[in-house]
């Protein structure tokens, strides 16, 4: 019985231990700064990494890429496409090279000396390559001047496990940056169809695509400002078929700099692309595989670009029947890219996928913020294999004031026992909410188009207790509105159908708007982005704990016009008067300064008639504190 016990206790702790979910951080790239290469176009910067061993299991790979203000020199301003690959050795000893991930810059002109942002994007399919030393490079195109770049940090978040399924194989398929719209080179000339030999002990075969369209044919704009539509056939049927068209205006990396709320196609300035990915069961012993763009036939045939990059993997069929993950918390979060739906009040939002052979129609969602009550959710959908969907819990988030940690786990895949712990919990950190007081004032100045806006005030049952309709609102006017909240919490939304915010550089002819939120005796206790693209979300309580920042000096600023041939103006608002330095820079050289005294709400006229055409910015300094930064054109007419 003793050693039928041990034997028993040995099992237990063993499968316990397989269980745990262990990581590791990879970083190759660690605050490099980067230029381009003006002469060229492109310019690399390469970094050696140690990754696990082959003989360890990986379950899971996510790069995180960070671009930074750097420390010596000034910011880029351009939207770049850039590839992050890495170069290391297959199994035959050959060497390989892999492009993981797509980088677009973003405009770099409006963010301050402190600025940074980090994207993510899983990897977990080059698995099998990032082992032991390899070569990751990072490739920065454009022609910017080399007296402007960016602070470039490349890291890999590895959680150790059994693999969803076992890798076995990987080819190229179709790679190249493809003349898009020539009569007499059709892109299907590149496209030709691929045959795909099913490996011994292959069951599904992965799809994995990177495809950006750039260059500007006019009229149609193709490829960077045209949707055109995407096939994919298996055998001769389509299998997959999408419109490669990207919205812009809700990128959570805004203001930009440029124009970066202009849909394009299939990527945004300020954007780490996510792959297409798409599962092929492998059903014989070879299939043919077919790409095909929508016919199209440009103007201006050296324009319209398709740059393309895809692979094909194979895996055995998955290891686990039943597995769920959960892939990400996005409210309530910190993270950049959940910064528009974030600090929420309400409603946990997560992103879960299926990692099990069965379809996935059931699991029990448990959550928390620390220090309070868990709580349960149970969650009926439909997953195949690999697919992943977005759960929104209808419930309040609790939280204490300060940071919060917030926590997820997953329970009973299709009611069973999931084979596979280590990525059933996460957690996450999250700002609480702000505490307004009960009275308060809504200071909303339209811009020319307020047929464009609609802004709402929600309480926790979703009702709408404030609201500015479109069609009731007169151009350039101001609105002043005192409420008076019962104690509890709200969620403030501001939309723009046209996606342009109220303001935007480009758009002259619309003027601009703000939007403020102001106590009983017209202190500012909140100031809103203008520059916003299609939506704005403020969650905030109320009660009567509400303490006014006295010693804050908190201002807003607006410039207008920003595409000008002879003056502009900027419009302050603030809670103190104070002293604002204004300091001109045209692609990161110092143009020139002024200094105005006791500005609060101010009207205060630049001359910019002697300047030379061209991109200037404008950085706004309140009291010593850098404000902001904002984008002008100097223009002949």
């Amino acid at each position: 019985m003793k050693y039928a016990s041990l034997i028993l206790i040995s099992f237990l702790v063993a499968c316990t231990k397989t269980q745990v979910k262990n990581s590791t951080e990879v970083i190759a790239h660690n605050k490099i700064t980067i230029i381009t290469n003006p002469k060229e176009g492109l310019n690399s910067f390469a970094a050696w990494a140690k990754f696990p061993s082959k003989s360890e299991e990986i379950r899971k790979i996510m790069m995180h890429l960070t671009l930074a203000y750097p420390e010596n020199i000034k910011i880029a301003h351009w939207d770049y496409m850039d590839r992050v690959k890495i170069i290391c050795k297959d199994d035959k000893n050959e060497e390989r090279e892999f492009e993981i991930g797509r980088m677009l810059t973003p405009y770099g002109s409006s963010f301050k000396e402190d600025w940074n942002y980090t994207w993510k994007t899983d990897v977990t399919d080059f698995a099998p390559f990032l082992r032991d030393s390899i070569k990751v490079v990072y490739e920065h195109s454009g022609y910017e001047s080399t007296d402007t770049g960016w602070d470039l940090t490349i890291g890999f978040k590895i959680d150790f496990g059994p693999p969803a399924a076992n890798f076995i194989s990987v080819q190229d398929m179709w790679q190249g940056n493809f003349q898009y719209g020539n009569p007499k080179n059709d892109i299907e000339n590149s496209l030709t169809p691929i045959t795909i030999n099913k490996e011994e002990n292959a069951a599904f075969g992965r799809f994995r695509i990177q495809h950006t369209g750039h260059g500007m044919d006019r009229p149609s704009g193709c490829s960077e400002f045209c949707s055109r539509w995407r096939e994919l056939k298996v055998d001769e049927k389509t299998i997959d078929k999408r419109d490669l068209w990207k919205e812009c205006s809700d990128n959570p990396l805004y203001p930009q700099g440029g124009t970066w709320i202009y849909d394009r196609g299939y990527w945004c300035p300020g954007d780490l692309q996510l792959p297409d990915i798409i599962d092929i069961p492998l059903s014989k012993n070879n299939h043919v595989l077919d790409l095909n763009l929508e016919p199209f036939t440009a103007n201006n045939i050296d324009q319209p670009k398709e740059q393309i990059t895809s692979y094909f993997f194979q895996y055995s069929e998955p290891n686990n029947t039943n597995d769920v993950a959960i892939e990400e918390i996005i409210t309530p979060n910190n993270d950049d890219a959940f910064n528009r739906e974030n600090p929420a009040a309400f409603n946990p939002k997560i992103k879960i996928k299926n990692l099990g052979k069965f379809p996935l129609i059931s699991v029990i969602v448990k959550y928390k913020t620390n220090g309070f009550e868990e709580k349960s959710f149970d969650w009926k959908g439909n997953l195949a294999f690999n697919e992943s969907t977005v759960i929104t819990i209808p419930d309040e988030i609790d939280s204490n004031a300060g940071i919060n940690t917030f926590s997820v786990t997953l329970i009973k895949p299709n009611g069973m026992h999931d084979e596979w712990l280590g990525d059933n919990q996460l957690t996450s950190e999250f700002e609480d909410i702000p505490t307004l007081p009960p009275s308060l004032i809504v200071d909303f100045l339209t811009n020319n188009n307020p047929g464009e806006n609609h802004l709402t005030i929600n309480n926790k049952n979703n009702h709408i207790i404030f609201e500015k309709k479109p069609e009731v609102m007169t151009p350039a006017t101001q609105y002043y509105d005192t409420l008076v909240l019962p104690k509890g919490k709200y969620s403030l939304k501001l939309t723009d159908t046209v996606g342009d915010g109220l303001e935007f550089w480009y758009n002259r002819k619309a003027g601009f708007g703000r939007l403020q939120l102001k106590d009983t005796n017209g202190q500012i206790i909140h100031v809103f982005e203008s520059d916003f693209g299609n939506v704005l979300s403020y969650d905030f309580r109320v009660n009567d704990n509400f303490k006014p920042r006295t010693e804050a000096s908190i201002y807003s600023a607006n410039i207008y016009p920003r595409m000008t041939k002879d003056s502009l103006s900027i419009f302050t608002t603030g809670n103190k008067s104070g002293t604002m330095k204004i300091i001109l820079t045209k692609d990161g050289v110092f143009i020139e300064e002024h200094e105005f005294q006791n500005i609060r709400n101010s009207k205060t006229d630049l001359n910019v008639s002697h300047l030379e055409e061209g991109r200037y910015v404008m950085e706004i300094h309140l009291n010593g504190t850098h404000l902001m930064n904002r984008r002008f054109n100097k223009i002949q007419s």
